[in-house]
C-alpha cells in the first residue's frame, strides 16, 4: 500500500485571502494592530493557537484562547453567508478522484484545521468517502512535529518509506522529513518553493497534473 497524506490550505483549498482576512478582523476585534496578509501567509498551517502566538508575538495564554476564539467565530460567520471561499485549487478534485480509484493507495489528511473544520471542507466537496485517515492539532501536535504522519501511518499501517506527504509550507515539509516519509511539495501555496526545497522536499510540482508521476517516482 502506498499513503497519499495531503496538507489542506494551501495545497487543497485556495483560502488565503479568507484567513487573512479574519487574522485582520480578529486582531482588530480586540483592540490589537492588525498582522500584515504576509505575516498571516507565514503561520497558515500551523495549529492556530500556535499561529496567534506567533503573530502576537506573545506566550500569554488567556490572549491566545480570546484571539483563537475570535477568529473561529469570524471565520464561521463569514462561510454562513458564502461557503465558496473554500474552493479547491484546479486539478485537486481530479487527482484527488484518479488516486482513490487505485486499490493500493490510501488518502489521508494532516492539516492545522480543527477536525470539525475538515469533517465540513471534506463533506462541502463531496470527498469524505476519499479519505482513510485524518490528522488534526485536535488530537496530534502542531506541525512541523511529525505526530500527525505518525497516527496515519499506525492507523493505516503503512510504513515511512511508503508514505508521501504533500504540501505548500516548510511545516508540511519539515513534518514529513522528520517522520522518514517522501515529501512532495507544491508551487501555488503560502511558503516559497526554494523554501520547500531547503528544507527536504523530495520532489516539486506545479500542477495537479504532475502529481501521480511524483508519486511514482519517490515511491513506485
Amino acid at each position: 500500500m502506498i499513503l497519499v497524506v495531503f496538507d489542506m490550505d494551501g495545497t487543497l483549498i485556495d483560502t488565503q485571502a479568507l484567513i487573512t482576512e479574519h487574522m485582520a478582523t480578529t486582531f482588530h476585534s480586540l483592540g490589537l494592530a492588525a498582522p500584515s496578509a504576509e505575516l498571516s501567509r507565514r503561520v497558515i498551517g500551523l495549529s492556530l493557537p500556535m499561529a496567534m502566538a506567533r503573530l502576537a508575538e506573545t506566550d500569554d495564554r488567556a490572549l491566545i484562547d480570546e484571539l483563537v476564539g475570535a477568529y473561529r467565530a469570524h471565520y464561521r460567520a463569514a462561510l454562513v453567508t458564502d461557503a465558496s471561499r473554500e474552493g479547491l485549487f484546479p486539478g485537486a478534485m481530479e487527482a484527488l478522484q484518479r488516486l482513490n480509484a487505485r486499490d493500493e493507495v490510501l488518502l489521508g489528511i494532516a492539516t492545522g484545521k480543527g477536525l470539525s473544520g475538515v469533517h465540513r471542507i471534506l463533506a462541502l466537496h463531496g470527498v469524505t468517502n476519499y479519505f482513510t485517515t485524518l490528522q488534526t492539532p485536535d488530537h496530534n501536535p502542531s506541525k512541523p512535529h511529525p505526530g500527525m504522519l505518525e497516527t496515519a501511518m499506525r492507523e493505516t499501517g503503512v510504513s515511512p518509506a511508503r508514505t508521501v506527504m504533500i504540501g505548500d509550507t516548510t511545516f508540511d515539509i519539515e513534518m514529513g522529513v522528520a517522520a522518514g516519509c517522501k515529501t512532495i511539495g507544491v508551487t501555488w501555496g503560502y511558503h516559497e518553493p526554494a523554501e520547500l526545497i531547503a528544507v527536504g522536499a523530495g520532489s516539486m510540482i506545479d500542477r495537479y497534473d504532475q502529481l501521480d508521476g511524483a508519486i511514482r517516482q519517490l515511491v513506485e
